[in-house]
């Protein structure tokens, strides 16, 4: 193995002309840099200059050192630098899990200037999950759960990031949107679109139409939020949604649920020490509300 050290001074004594200049640059002194240059040539046999009269000049040997220090050297330097980056939370990757699926508009809102500030970190984000993003944040698939609904567990803990009102959205000249808002009993002739989460973890259902005894005519599940609009302004189907969708929908109206149903978005994490990087993901998460 290769002791890097004259592949330093090598290629300072070439940047700067003379052994006392390298050595002044390396924080060394000339003695250290020549009994450094010395134990080299006794281990490998080798020498790496020759005299030319009052000037050294490098051997075959020592060209060949040069060059190999050139090339060397700046990439042991970045890896140094990376390695230090990891060590200060600078650098790494963030596996984001998401279980609001309107919140994806919002999220991009917390990426964009994640990414500026943070270069050197990979952000990965999914909704799919195999048993479930609790699971996957407990089994470290995931390093962060973005949910309306937290399930507390001893190794997790949850931050709020930002509260909103669970409304329905209807046609703009639904009946519903003139009476303002809406009872269990309204729902039981209409057709109720919501994303495909099961049942016992939709609110509307849990917490609004369950209790009364009541269920809509028919049950919907479609995967985007701009094809659950679309079917509720066409006045197919009426939908359970956050406020905010409401607010920039065309041809969509918003109607209170009941005497109103209150939510909050979470981030799930895992308890115990966090990267700096990680940090910042949830400092801007907090400070991005719609």
């Amino acid at each position: 193995m290769l002791d890097t050290q004259p592949l330093a001074i090598l290629r300072e004594v070439d940047r700067t002309g003379s052994v006392t200049s390298a050595a002044d640059k390396l924080c060394l002194t000339q003695s250290a840099v020549s009994h450094a240059i010395k134990r080299f040539e006794e281990r490998h046999d080798v020498k790496l200059w020759e005299r030319d009269g009052h000037k050294r000049r490098l051997t075959p040997a020592g060209r060949y050192l040069l060059g190999l220090a050139h090339r060397v050297l700046p990439q042991l330097e970045r890896g140094a630098t990376v390695l230090e980056d990891y060590s200060r939370g600078r650098r790494g990757a963030i596996r984001v899990g998401m279980e609001c699926h309107p919140c994806q508009d919002w999220l991009m809102r917390v990426v964009d200037p994640f990414l500026a500030e943070w270069p050197d970190v990979d952000l990965d984000v999914t909704t799919a999950f195999q048993f479930g993003g609790l699971d996957a944040l407990l089994g470290h698939d995931i390093d962060v759960l973005v949910t309306p609904d937290p399930i507390e567990r001893p190794n997790l803990e949850y931050r709020p990031v930002f509260d909103y009102e669970l409304v329905l959205a209807v046609a703009a000249d639904h009946p519903l949107a003139q009476k303002g808002h809406a009872s269990p009993e309204d729902l039981t002739g209409e057709t109720l679109v919501t994303y495909p989460i099961a049942l016992e973890r939709l609110d509307i259902y849990t917490r609004f139409l369950v209790p009364a005894g009541a269920l809509p005519r028919r049950h919907q599940t479609v995967e985007t939020t701009d094809l659950m609009l679309r079917l509720v302004a066409s006045g197919r189907a009426v939908s359970a949604t956050p406020d905010w969708l409401v607010q920039e929908a065309a041809g969509v109206a918003r109607v209170q649920i009941g005497e109103g149903i209150d939510k909050s978005i979470h981030l799930g994490l895992r308890r115990g020490e966090r990267p700096e990087y990680l940090n910042g993901l949830i400092d801007l998460a907090a400070a991005t509300a719609f």
